[in-house]
């Protein structure tokens, strides 16, 4: 090309992706049709994640038949779910797992109190009572895991409250 004496059009290294546009701001743009969760964009009624950055790519799926046949069931749904990462999932903490762990701590504790050895919990008739007639006693692991993970925690907790009380 140099030999004729044309020369090429000047490149333009940049991209058409828009570089700062977060999850959050497409939800804004789109209203309900979309959520955000973990720095994911998700399709509300369709549970797929969905590139945040190209706009394109976003029209392209809301205009799709799969789409507007997944929002119409969804729409007739009464419960609706949202789907969420993995992590957010891990991080949520319900009500069950904090009276799980309540109650493995008190039955801990009972245990040191009352003198009973930790290994009494493996026998088959305190296994049957404890699943039958305490709420989340079927949740009580076997001594060993009761030593390594639980009895610290009894332990730290009773110091705490040895120093708190000299004072």
């Amino acid at each position: 090309m140099e030999r004729f004496g044309v020369k090429s059009a000047p490149s333009r290294n940049r991209s058409k992706t828009a570089l700062y546009v977060t999850p959050q701001d497409r939800v804004t743009e789109f209203g309900s049709e979309l959520h955000e969760d973990g720095g994911k964009l998700f399709c509300t009624s369709c549970n797929v994640v969905l590139n945040h950055v190209r706009k394109s790519a976003i029209n392209d799926h809301l205009k799709s038949k799969t789409h507007t046949k997944r929002k119409a069931e969804f729409e007739e749904q009464t419960i609706r779910k949202k789907q969420r990462t993995l992590t957010a999932s891990l991080q949520c903490n319900s009500t069950a797992q904090t009276e799980k762990t309540s109650v493995i701590q008190d039955f801990v504790k009972m245990c040191l109190e009352a003198n009973i050895p930790l290994e009494k919990a493996d026998h088959p008739s305190v296994r049957a009572f404890l699943s039958r007639y305490v709420k989340n006693g079927s949740s009580i692991p076997k001594s060993d895991q009761l030593r390594k993970a639980y009895l610290p925690d009894g332990y730290d907790n009773e110091n705490q409250l040895i120093n708190t009380e000299d004072r």
